[in-house]
Parts: structure tokens; sequence; C-alpha cells
């Protein structure tokens, strides 16, 4: 009795901080690892600039002998469509430029992996999942499958596998793990919210049928996206900003008879303090000073959103490749020490070790 007594403390206070490493389903053994080596950051050799740079070199090796197959745009301002359309054209020349690329930054990103795994808080991983908005893109999954060949081939034997949920989906559906499902009773949703350098992202997450404790077929019911790089915003501003969002979506989940908890679930890059504050890391996102002693997100949000439904706001923060990793939750029953890397502007990172209750049956 005491023994369960004593579990059901563990799952009702470890995860009612900001940025905890314990919480219900798995151990947050590591996130934003700032892993160096006498070049820099490794993180910065598997990056979308990274890959541009890749390709771009491909292209001028071709043109010192003849004709760019891509033709004149520039690489930085080549989208994925018009790579993925190229990656599956009739032209065969333009297809191996791409081909090029993806062999090249396969390689570089299984030397990163390895970096990592020498990292005493990655060892014995089973399993990386990969995410991201590069994962979201057919050259995409051939890289992440290639890097795993590569690192088989090198005596590693880990798989690495794009993650199950659209990246864009999987950064809001991850929330839900970030509290202990009793908090949900009576609820079939929540609001959640992903901060990035480029865009910021609201949702209102169903839980499904399940209703925990892995959520199994969380989805998210509705989203609203902003590009605040092309506005340059405030900090200020921002938060103005997202609270309009989140309260548009509370609107839009009663008008539908859909009850949401009284609860957001927030994925900003960074270093996340219990309090909410940002350690470090938040360097790029809209206004700057996101790190300043006098700025607490999560505080801000609940005096900008103080009620949904009849109930004050609860907000819950964490950084947001764990935020993505946790989506994953449902599909890692078979290993017990995972990962996420999140390849986009940067290369986010967690690392995850699972606890009892991720067992079935």
């Amino acid at each position: 009795m005491a023994k369960s007594s004593s579990k059901h403390s563990d799952e009702v206070n470890a995860p009612l901080a900001h940025g905890a490493t314990v919480l219900p389903l798995v151990t947050i053994d590591d996130y934003n690892n700032e892993l160096r080596d006498k070049n820099g950051f490794v993180g910065d050799n598997a990056n979308k600039k990274t890959f541009q740079q890749k390709l771009d070199d491909w292209r001028k090796h071709v043109r010192k002998f003849g004709d760019d197959p891509i033709g004149k745009i520039e690489t930085a301002k080549l989208s994925k469509k018009k790579i993925e359309a190229l990656l599956k054209g009739d032209d065969m020349e333009a297809a191996a430029l791409i081909m090029g690329a993806v062999e090249d930054f396969a390689q570089d990103f299984a030397t990163v992996i390895g970096k990592f795994l020498k990292d005493e808080r990655w060892s014995k991983t089973e399993r990386i999942v990969v995410g991201g908005g590069f994962r979201q893109s057919r050259f995409g999954e051939l890289t992440i499958a290639r890097t795993m060949v590569i690192l088989k081939a090198a005596g590693t034997n880990i798989e690495v596998v794009p993650i199950a949920h659209h990246p864009d989906e999987a950064g809001l559906i991850g929330s839900v793990h970030l509290m202990p499902p009793w908090m949900f009773k009576g609820y079939e949703a929540m609001l959640a919210v992903d901060i990035g350098g480029t865009n910021v992202r609201a949702g209102v997450v169903e839980f499904g049928k399940e209703k925990g404790p892995h959520f199994a077929d969380a989805s998210v019911w509705e989203s609203v996206i902003w590009r605040h790089a092309n506005d340059e915003p405030s900090r200020s501003a921002t938060v103005e900003r997202l609270a309009a969002m989140l309260q548009e979506l509370i609107d839009k989940a009663e008008k539908a008879n859909l009850k949401p908890a009284p609860i957001i679930g927030i994925g900003c890059p960074g270093i996340i303090k219990a309090d909410g504050s940002i350690e470090r890391g938040g360097q790029n996102l809209p206004g700057g000073n996101w790190e300043s002693d006098s700025f607490n997100l999560p505080a801000a949000l609940m005096k900008a959103v103080p009620e949904i439904g009849d109930h004050s706001t609860f907000v819950m923060m964490h950084n947001d490749a764990v935020v993505q990793g946790l989506s994953q939750i449902p599909f890692m029953h078979n290993v017990s020490r995972w990962a996420v890397l999140t390849i986009g502007t940067g290369l986010g990172n967690a690392h995850f070790t699972n606890r009892e209750g991720m067992k079935v049956g």
C-alpha cells in the first residue's frame, strides 16, 4: 500500500514544475545538449542550413562543366516543395544533385549522432526519432534512412526513424504528457503552444478515446500559426498576439461544444527553469531578452488568458524538442532508452528513459 501511495505521490508532484525531468511516463535524461568539439557546436553540422550548403556545393561542382540542371534560383530560396519535385521529376541529373546532398548530409548526421551517443547521458540508446521541418519531406526521410544505414554499417546498432506525427502537430500533441492524466479528468482536450524562432503555433489537442496514460490517439483538432519572423514583433507584442490566438481557439472549441481543460502546454526553445523562466537558449525568440529575470512567459500568459471555461488557467512549459519527443511516447513501448533530434534552424535534442507506466498490459 505504501508503494502505491509513493508512486501516486511521484505522479502528482514531479510533473508540476516547468522543465521537469521526471514526467508521468518518462524520465528526461538530457535536453538542449550544447555538445561541442574542436569546430564548435556539434549540432551545427546537422541543420537546415547545412543541407542547403551541401546542395549548393554540388551545384557549384556541376557548373564548372556545364549548366546547372536546377537553374539559376539560389539554393537558399529553393522551397521544400521544389526540392521534392526535382527529386521525383524526370530530370535525372537534377535528382542526382539532390541525392548527392542527401548522402553528404547523412554522413555528417551519422557523425553527429555518433558524438551524442558517446555522451554518458545518451548511453544504451536504442532508437532516435527525427523531427523538425526537415523530416517532413521525401529527401528528409531518405536522409534519415540513409543515416541509419551508415551507422549500422559502422557497427552502431540503432534505429533512426522519422517522428510519427507531422512535426508541426507533434510539437503540440506532446504537451499532453507534461502533466499527469488525472489533471484532465472531465475534459476532452487542452490548449498547446509551440514557439520557434520563425513561427508561433497554437492548437487544441484532443485527448482521444484512450484519455491516458499514453494518449495513443491524441490529435490536433484545430491550430493557428503566426509567422512572426515577417513582423519582427516586440516580446510584449508576441505575448499579446499569442493570447489572441489562444482566445480564438477557446472560442472555436466552445462553439463546437468541445470542452478544453483550463490548461496550456508550451514548447519553447532553451533550458526551462522550474519557475518557468528561460535560463539560456532563447536568443532566437521574437523581440529578444526572453531570458530576462523580469520576464516569465507562463506567468504572462496566465495574466493574458486568466480563465478557460469557468476555471483559472494553468500553464506548463518545457523545451520544444522535449515536447516534440513526448508525442512519440505511444510508439516507444518496445524500447527503454530513446532520443529525439529535431532538424530545423538548429538541431534540437532530448533523451528519455521509459518509466514503469510505459509498459503495456
